[in-house]
């Protein structure tokens, strides 16, 4: 049989379970078994005889088994086996005097141990691995490593006395010195799991390779295998330790198998790049990953395999980034529409506000499509440059959708929008008297701008602008969704019509018959612009806010609808370092806006210990203080109710997913509402419990009844609720009516209410800082002085805390963000989907490895330069396309 990197492990194995075992971690192809990289390297076994025995700490010798006996375990049922051994020869070459010492292995299965004593027959020669103890006053080793070595090898004579020669038994090295070296080399550990360890994840990597190499045995099935534990065999059956350890090192030292191997294994990165970055061929790194001979070796090889991640993947975003350009789109060049609303705006464009609408203006009269990232602060202007994007499609003819992650969110961009194009028409009939007064990139300016340029008859348009979050939506009575698909009947230039799951069924017809009919228009749509009834033919720009809350396949459906595709504008408020985003969204143009408006005053953000009674006091009282000075509060809590542990918060937006962090500070991502239990005992793996997450109905009651709130009404608002009693909470919220909100994190994303001052996150060591980060932006939005309190019930000094520190530090976004990949990794920041969980890297670091991705892409782009389809680099060709087709969730726009 002919064995590829595509041969599957259940045509090589027979031993099902642990095939079983291997289909669970992602091992199902000898490809997979190969890339299923160790997380370290063990440190080399130091050689000692018994006399030289360290109890408890790993050591290895050869010695000569003197008796084996088998004993039936009639108790506890199975059998023990016990050898005794003597390491006289072993222990003259190190100039010591001999000893003896007992192996025991346990087991249920006669089947194992008669194996296992076929193999430990008296007067042979082995090589052990293991961990000493003592027992009845004699040294003891249970379950150690063994190795046998063939007959004739005895290193002071040449043979030891005694030996029995065993026709039947495949030896595992051919010399005491080459078994020694191979089970004292540096032993690679990989991530295991209760049906599988890593000894044996480790035996069937080896043995892959071998097979690939040609000099392989059939790998393990059930005949002969079980690998040992103390009183219980492995539930995997797989053949224990170095028992049937591949050829020794001195037929590796010949190049047998890395010959081989090279062979089966085609190198995928061009011989220039490897040369010129001294890395290893392919074959070779995989041999040294798996099967060390020094752990210096180990880094190379896996530095080697961390450059091909880097380099496949830069050269397939590359590539995607040039097909786009093949793609026909809707050339935009009609900027006389944009140049009217930036000159309408009651403030002045930052400066890189400007240059990135001119960037973008020149993307969008170009005939193939723009792919853009915008990336920026909360509040730093985005929606303005998404407003000018969307004004140069429609002011060309055309139609533009942007695409928010929340209903609350899309009725905020569509009341904010509605209301800076109906400002046009103040500045063009000169009725604008309240520009100057206004605060740059504030929201509550811009609808008040609005109000004033309404036509005074239309009293219905006046009040949806004014409460947008009031009155639109799915709505009682006159409410029918007109105003959600008429919106131009406060601007005269261009529809604003939105689109939302929430809407009417009638309404939502109108605004899809108004989509489809072609005509220029600017959409905002929720989830339901995916969905196969949205129709807009003549769609020339797609505009998508929080990009990372969407799939790609959603992304992609809007890109596919039409024969030619649309620009692309996502945007992400979501902080992620430049060299993150050059890998995850390599095949985007990149833009940053780091320069907020003038007139924001920067959120003082304190650190406020759960049990300190003094400051929890004083800080309700300062937000009395702010309360009674017509301002808001925020109190952030992470779980909805304190009893069911079955509650979640279901909101579409996602945002009720939160990074919890456990007790050995790993993070991991769950729902923001699973319920925590507290119990008295340590769980099972012997770290405690934390006490449980706080829930919105506890915190609201506790609020409620301390004497710092009394007279003031709190509203509560979670992802269960419905459109209409959010509507609703977040009117009364912003009106005064209850100025303390308690909500989950349903508020991270689309939620402006300038007079809110104060927020206060509890649990706040269990979040993300990103996270934190963004609640943080929901308070100062106004103008005022404002305040940010992290609840923590973290220990001094403990990873937890630095976390919060770095919050408490900075409002630097891209800071924050640098430190939150540090903290949790890339998967937990930007998502599995676009973090390698899902995707073809296993060994590339977005920010540890940034210098690598920087020289790969170089390279990368020079290759592709000179040969874009790579028709001179076949094996890089395939692993590109490999690449591309089982990543379509790395590439995000592809």
């Amino acid at each position: 049989m002919s064995i590829t990197l595509n041969t599957t492990m259940s045509s090589i194995m027979t031993n099902k379970r642990r095939v079983g075992a291997l289909k669970s971690l992602g091992v199902v192809t000898v490809g997979d078994a190969l890339t299923y990289y160790p997380f370290r390297v063990a440190d080399p076994v130091p050689l000692r005889a018994l006399r030289e025995a360290r109890i408890g700490e790993r050591m290895a010798f050869s010695a000569s088994v003197r008796g084996m006996r088998v004993v039936p375990m009639n108790v506890r049922r199975g059998y023990r086996l016990e050898a005794v051994v003597d390491d006289g020869d072993f222990a003259v070459s190190r100039h010591i005097a001999g000893a003896a010492a007992r192996l025991v292995f346990f087991s249920y299965k006669k089947q194992y141990v008669d194996w296992l004593s076929m193999r430990l027959r008296s007067g042979a020669i082995v090589v052990i691995a293991g961990e000493p103890s003592e027992f009845n006053g004699q040294l003891q080793f249970t379950h150690p490593e063994i190795m046998t070595v063939a007959p004739g090898s005895g290193p002071a004579d040449g043979e030891y006395s005694g030996v029995v020669q065993m026709s039947a038994l495949k030896y595992d090295a051919d010399t005491v010195e080459a078994g020694l070296r191979r089970i004292s080399r540096p032993r690679p550990v990989y991530h295991a799991s209760s049906r599988i360890s890593s000894e044996h994840i480790h035996e069937s990597i080896v043995q892959c390779i071998e097979l690939l190499a040609g000099t392989g045995q059939d790998l393990p099935g059930d005949a002969a295998t079980e690998a040992p534990q103390t009183m219980k065999p492995m539930e995997d059956g797989g053949i224990s330790g170095a028992g049937t350890a591949p050829a020794d090192a001195e037929s590796r030292s010949g190049n047998a198998v890395a010959v081989g191997l090279a062979r089966a294994i085609p190198d995928v990165l061009p011989e220039s790049v490897r040369e010129s970055n001294h890395l290893l061929h392919r074959a070779e790194a995989f041999l040294a990953i798996h099967d060390p001979l020094n752990t210096a070796d180990f880094k190379r090889a896996i530095g080697t395999m961390r450059y091909e991640e880097a380099f496949v993947s830069q050269t397939a975003l590359l590539q995607s980034r040039s097909n786009v350009r093949k793609d026909a789109a809707l050339p935009c060049a009609g900027v006389a529409l944009r140049d009217r609303f930036i000159e309408s705006l009651p403030f002045p464009l930052t400066g890189g506000q400007r240059e990135i609408i001119d960037d973008i203006g020149v993307d969008m009269a170009r005939e193939y499509p723009m792919q853009r990232l915008l990336q920026g602060e909360v509040g730093s202007g985005k929606t303005v440059v998404a407003v000018a994007a969307m004004l140069q499609a429609a002011g060309s003819g055309h139609q533009a959708v942007l695409v928010a992650p929340t209903q609350v969110l899309a009725e905020q961009h569509h009341a904010t929008i509605s209301a800076m194009l109906c400002a046009i028409d103040s500045v063009e009939t000169g009725d604008d008297p309240s520009r100057d007064a206004l605060s740059p990139n504030d929201p509550a300016d811009l609808i008040k701008a609005a109000e004033s340029a309404a036509d005074d008859g239309d009293a219905k348009g006046r009040a949806a602008v004014k409460h947008p979050v009031k009155h639109s939506g799915a709505r009682s009575g006159k409410q029918d969704g007109a105003a959600h698909a008429q919106s131009d009947a406060n601007t005269r230039h261009v529809p604003v019509i939105l689109l939302t799951g929430g809407m009417k069924l009638a309404a939502r017809r109108r605004a899809l018959a108004l989509a489809a009919s072609g005509d220029p228009c600017i959409i905002v749509a929720t989830h339901a612009a995916f969905s196969k009834t949205f129709q807009a033919p003549n769609l020339a720009l797609v505009v998508i806010d929080e990009q990372h809350r969407f799939g790609v396949e959603q992304r992609e459906s809007l890109r596919t609808k039409n024969d030619v595709v649309p620009h692309l504008l996502v945007m992400t408020a979501t902080p992620i370092p430049r060299t993150a985003a050059m890998t995850w969204f390599g095949d985007l143009d990149i833009s940053w806006l780091t320069e907020l408006p003038g007139g924001r005053k920067p959120i003082r953000t304190f650190i406020v210990p759960e049990d300190d009674g003094r400051m929890m006091g004083s800080m309700f009282a300062h937000i009395r203080g702010r309360i009674d000075a017509g301002e808001r509060a925020y109190v952030v809590c992470p779980r909805i109710d304190a009893d069911d542990e079955s509650d979640g918060d279901d909101d579409t937006s996602g945002a009720s997913q939160i990074g919890v962090y456990d007790d050995s500070d790993t993070y991991r991502r769950e729902s923001a509402n699973t319920t925590t239990s507290a119990p008295s005992q340590e769980d099972g793996d012997g770290a405690p419990s934390r006490p449980p997450l706080h829930s919105v109905a506890e915190i609201e009651r506790r609020l409620s009844s301390l004497p710092q709130f009394r007279g003031i009404r709190f509203a509560t608002l979670t992802g269960r609720d419905d459109d209409a009693t959010k509507q609703q909470v977040m009117a009364d919220f912003a009106d005064g009516a209850t100025p303390v909100l308690v909500a989950t994190t349903v508020i991270e994303v689309g939620v402006d209410v300038p007079q809110a001052s104060c927020i206060v996150i509890f649990d706040a060591d269990r979040y993300g800082l990103s996270q934190l980060h963004q609640l943080r932006g929901r308070v100062g939005r106004g103008g005022t002085d404002s305040w940010a309190f992290l609840i923590s019930r973290a220990e001094d000094g403990g990873p937890a805390q630095q976390r919060l520190q770095v919050i408490q530090g900075t409002l630097d976004g891209a800071q924050i963000a640098q430190a939150d990949l540090e903290f949790r990794g890339a998967g937990d920041v930007l998502g599995d989907a676009q973090s390698g969980g899902k995707s073809g890297l296993k060994l590339l670091r977005v920010v540890k490895d940034a210098k690598i991705i920087a020289d790969a892409r170089e390279r990368a782009g020079r290759l592709l330069a000179d040969d874009p389809d790579l028709s001179g680099e076949v094996e890089l060709a395939g692993a590109v396309l490999d690449f591309t087709r089982g990543n379509e969730t790395f590439l995000t726009s592809s």
